[in-house]
């Protein structure tokens, strides 16, 4: 007498093929997703769904069925802590990026081989290695939150290193070059190229920075906001970056009189008042200051062709390093809670470290030949 089943059933079909079906954890009679074509093979396929069940591995089939798209929108307005700028590049890059590819696609259909036809094809493309980074950091976020979610078994997202690019390394300029710089542009932006190199301030964190933020001798800033300018054009006072941008920085002494010379020129005398300001005193947006300050003109002449408003604070940031700074007094100054940015700074230095002891190592061996010399001449 056959032995009777105690998980599923299997029945034979018309066409001579079986087909298996169980009741899940939750009660669904659910059939397998395909026939088999032995009963032997339907009896393994249900053992298997069975173990799942016993192991607490098993996973609704249905789950999963979502397109990416849906699921990608609903995933960015879950996170209400994101910066609008962030926001709007998350968008821009599905728009540009994701979603001709994956759109319709429901996230459990998503294999390794679907990921890396679409990052082959963005490759050979031509898309940027930064924007195909950009775009497969967040298709593999999305995913692991999926994963999380119980929705897929794995990330598919498994190409090593697509997540990562390289950037080339900034400029970095010499004080002089700064300072050169200060006096090129107009006098109302002065300051704020003497604060953007000598304490590592962001440009949002500067154009949001207000009278308040100065303290009476101008020995120190306190960040407290940053203004984001979307690609609409809207202008938002909000938070740091993080709770690590909200900090106090020193101001040092040799320009505490530009900065006093900007503030009696340029800045009203409401404790609130924006200390820079467009050169009709509004909120200073980036293009007004690129032409109000005569940028590319000006780092032209300062020997910096190429230069960015934002390689001022990388400026910054290596100089504060060659001071010998500890690693905590980087980020701190910096405005980062994690290591890794002050320990890129750390690494130059210790570079720039190697360098001096190349060159004492060639006076050494230049000074070793000379006496060698000058004894094979005495004997």
């Amino acid at each position: 007498m056959p032995k009777k089943r105690r998980f599923g059933r299997v029945r034979k079909l018309p066409s001579g093929r079986f087909q298996a079906r169980y009741l899940d954890p939750e009660g669904t009679d659910r059939p397998a997703p395909h026939t088999f074509a032995t009963k032997t093979d339907a009896d393994r396929w249900l053992a298997g769904v069975e173990s799942d069940i016993v192991r607490g591995g098993w996973r609704n089939p249905d789950a999963g069925r979502i397109a990416l798209g849906e699921y990608l929108s609903t995933w960015i307005d879950q996170r209400p802590g994101l910066r609008p700028r962030t926001v709007q590049l998350y968008r821009w890059l599905y728009r540009r990026y994701l979603e001709q590819t994956f759109s319709g696609v429901m996230i459990a259909d998503i294999t390794p081989g679907t990921v890396r036809a679409w990052h082959a094809e963005l490759v050979a493309s031509g898309t940027t290695a930064t924007m195909i980074a950009k775009a497969y950091r967040l298709l593999h976020a999305v995913l692991n939150t999926a994963l999380d979610d119980e929705l897929i078994r794995r990330n598919p997202c498994r190409i090593r290193g697509a997540g990562e690019h390289h950037t080339p390394e900034r400029p970095v300029a010499t004080i002089a070059q700064v300072l050169d710089l200060a006096g090129l542009v107009p006098a109302r932006f002065r300051a704020m190229i003497l604060l953007a190199a000598f304490t590592s301030l962001r440009y949002g964190e500067l154009a949001a920075l207000r009278r308040r933020d100065l303290d009476a001798a101008l020995t120190t800033v306190t960040v407290r906001a940053t203004l984001v300018e979307l690609s609409d054009g809207r202008l938002i006072f909000g938070p740091p970056k993080s709770a690590a941008g909200r900090r106090t920085v020193s101001v040092p002494a040799a320009i505490r009189g530009d900065l006093a010379i900007h503030l009696r020129d340029f800045v009203a005398d409401e404790s609130d008042a924006l200390i820079f300001t467009g050169t009709r005193g509004g909120i200073l947006r980036r293009p007004n200051f690129q032409r109000g300050s005569r940028w590319t003109e000006s780092v032209t002449q300062a020997g910096l062709p190429g230069f960015h408003f934002h390689d001022l604070r990388h400026t910054g940031n290596t100089l504060a390093a060659s001071t010998g700074a500890s690693l905590a007094d980087l980020m701190s100054r910096m405005g980062h809670g994690s290591t890794r940015a002050a320990m890129i700074y750390q690494h130059a230095t210790s570079q720039r470290d190697r360098g001096i002891a190349d060159a004492l190592s060639a006076s050494i061996e230049h000074e070793r030949d000379r006496a060698r010399n000058g004894h094979e001449a005495a004997g």
